[in-house]
């Protein structure tokens, strides 16, 4: 029972990925990378944006319920941390250093809510 739940919320992760990756190309965002992955942490989803020469870094939540205080407040500090040393390892392995913005997309239940400069 475990297994098959922890499918489903992965399957439903996957998802949420996706539709949030479409929304933000259809916001003339460049799609660059979806699920960067180092023993720092990981990325969801990687973009730039052309009219600021941003690379953005967003972290993709759902919640079925808002119970806990929705798919916004589920990105503790703790998580923002991760979420920065993956960037910077990130940018060191490309030897890059543009400016960066980290993004948060939050689905709670159908709606979505594209949360920019998040945290810094």
């Amino acid at each position: 029972m475990f297994l098959k739940n922890l499918l489903n919320k992965r399957s439903v992760g996957d998802i949420k990925e996706q539709q949030a990756k479409t929304y933000l190309q259809s916001q003339n965002l460049t799609f660059i990378e979806q699920n960067f992955n180092c023993k720092l942490g990981e990325i969801d989803l990687i973009f730039s944006d052309p009219s600021t020469d941003i690379l953005i870094f967003v972290e993709v939540r759902y919640r079925s319920n808002s119970k806990f205080g929705g798919a916004a407040a589920s990105v503790t500090e703790t998580k923002q941390q991760k979420i920065k040393k993956a960037a910077l390892f990130y940018l060191s392995q490309r030897k890059i250093s543009p400016s960066i913005r980290f993004d948060v997309v939050a689905f709670d239940n159908e709606q979505i809510n594209w949360i920019q400069s998040a945290f810094s």
